[in-house]
């Protein structure tokens, strides 16, 4: 999900698939012509789309096993971009060097937190997994110190980390001993959300600056992921026998839009509007989940999940944000 704009610190984290970094180039692109649809229309498209991925799991589970769940998304995203690139005539990379990393890109950035979310929800809500996947800011933040060299800690980000996971804890109910939350499950979600940062971490220190466009390193990733998820898949889960309506769409929007159409939309958005606006649907995809998981799937929420929800959200906001001098130019 980027531009050859995008820094992977320029774009939201914790989501499906995004664009893959490269260096040395300004942060907007100008514009050979006016798109036919607003942006601020597509930014609140991707926000909804991006928010409703995790009403797309937890029914996807309902006929699924859960690593099948995260083969379909795959298939389906990884059949968008290459379709795209197809009809953009452009390529896959050619390096073998860089399939390799791509491969690792895929399990830490895909295959693994697709599955781990899809699992997580087979015991606990939608919005809760929506919750645990903003606190992908903060687990970068706090990686990205030990193997970045280049991102020096400072007193307002490690406020940011503070406020974050204090959020973390107000969601969870920590002064009621985690009553009335799935431990493994929450354990699960958090995992994937760090498998995130992990993997854009990896992708800054091995793919940045590489020749292929990002749509091409994209579609290779998927593409890996999806070889990937399909050996991992029938060892450990038996086929499904039947394709229940439903579940079947879910995972076909779950792929299909949430990891390929989001994918080029942010795309678009980032070439457009910057990366920073573009990155601001972070901050709305837990407002999204929540609302879709309590008006479409029946979930309870309590007041701590809401309130803990924008605690982490203001230490994510404060963990990515840095403080500049004031300048003279707009």
């Amino acid at each position: 999900m980027r531009t050859t704009a995008t820094s992977s610190s320029s774009v939201p984290p914790g989501l499906p698939v995004r664009p893959l970094p490269t260096s040395g180039a300004p942060h907007r692109q100008p514009q050979r012509g006016r798109p036919a649809v607003d942006w601020r229309i597509r930014f609140g498209a991707l926000a909804l789309i991006w928010g409703c991925s995790f009403l797309f799991i937890k029914l996807g589970t309902d006929g699924f096993p859960p690593l099948y769940v995260a083969f379909g998304r795959m298939f389906f995203g990884a059949a968008v971009l290459v379709a795209t690139l197809a009809v953009k005539r452009d390529r896959l990379p050619r390096a073998a060097r860089t399939w390799g990393h791509l491969a690792v890109a895929a399990f830490l950035l895909n295959a693994l937190p697709f599955t781990l979310f899809a699992y997580a929800e087979l015991r606990i809500p939608s919005t809760l997994a929506g919750i645990c996947n903003a606190t992908t800011p903060l687990w970068g933040m706090v990686l990205s110190l030990v193997a970045l060299s280049e991102d020096r800690p400072t007193r307002r980000r490690f406020a940011g980390l503070a406020i974050g996971f204090a959020g973390v804890l107000t969601v969870l109910g920590a002064w009621q001993g985690f009553s009335g939350q799935d431990a493994a499950g929450t354990v699960m979600a958090l995992v994937a959300s760090a498998s995130y940062a992990i993997g854009w971490i990896y992708v800054r220190r091995t793919l940045t600056g590489t020749d292929d466009s990002n749509l091409s390193k994209s579609g290779a990733q998927l593409l890996l992921g999806t070889v990937q998820l399909a050996v991992v898949a029938p060892l450990f889960a038996p086929l499904p026998d039947s394709l229940p309506t439903v579940p079947l769409l879910a995972v076909f929007a779950l792929g299909a839009l949430g990891t390929g159409l989001a994918f080029l939309v942010q795309y678009g958005l980032v070439a457009e509007v910057g990366p920073t606006m573009a990155s601001m649907t972070t901050y709305l995809i837990p407002v999204v989940a929540t609302v879709a998981g309590v008006a479409l799937l029946g979930e309870e929420l309590s007041w701590n999940t809401p309130v803990g929800a924008a605690i982490v959200l203001a230490g994510a906001f404060l963990t990515q944000s840095k403080a500049g001098r004031r300048t003279g130019r707009k």
